[in-house]
């Protein structure tokens, strides 16, 4: 095996900030029989983490326990779904987790995708893919959906000053537009919510 090959694949999932990557991503590294020897190798030697199939990780170490740790399971998941060519969202408890407007972690991992529905094991964590329609797939962007499902779980009631302005400081202008094109597809008492955030309202 060249060691050009392995230095390569360091480098690509080094870049990454120790985040997932796929065997796809990797292509550019060399030949892919070459490139399966590499992470092999690099997993066998501990260097690299393999977190599924077809998916690997620079090792984290975590300051709690003072040992290797994977990625989050949110990370391996969007790289998981973006290696099969599909979309997913992650549903209500924890959407709201991820934009910070719950501080309780769900005791279920939930994601809605356009594919089929399925349970998911990486590692330790369990996620639950469940298929869903238009609805709510449809939702275009990359927090709109996530934002959709964080208000819906949280409901007209949960609707406080404070959940605007946390979202309104939270989500950047770029954002901001996606949500605007988004509009249409929301629940009338969620479009006055997403007008507020639009506009960047923090009081």
């Amino acid at each position: 095996m060249r060691i050009s090959v392995i230095y390569k694949v360091v480098a690509r999932i080094r870049a990454r900030d120790g985040g997932v990557v796929s065997v796809s991503d990797l292509t550019d590294a060399g030949p892919r029989a070459t490139v399966d020897k590499a992470l092999s190798r690099l997993v066998k030697q501990g260097k690299v983490l393999r977190v599924r199939r077809g998916l690997y990780a620079w090792p984290r170490k975590s300051t709690l326990l003072n040992q290797t740790a994977p990625p989050p399971p949110d990370e391996m998941v969007c790289v998981w779904a973006r290696k099969n060519g599909l979309k997913i969202v992650p549903a209500g408890a924890l959407a709201a987790n991820l934009l910070g407007l719950s501080t309780q972690v769900p005791a279920r991992l939930v994601y809605y995708t356009n594919g089929r529905s399925k349970t998911l094991t990486f590692g330790s964590h369990t996620v639950k893919l469940l298929n869903r329609g238009p609805k709510i797939m449809d939702v275009r962007g990359r927090i709109s959906p996530m934002v959709f499902q964080a208000l819906r779980y949280l409901g007209k009631n949960g609707m406080t000053q404070q959940v605007v302005s946390h979202l309104s400081k939270l989500i950047p202008a770029k954002d901001r537009k996606e949500l605007k094109r988004n509009l249409p597809r929301a629940s009338a008492w969620m479009k006055p919510v997403l007008e507020k955030i639009i506009e960047g309202r923090r009081n």
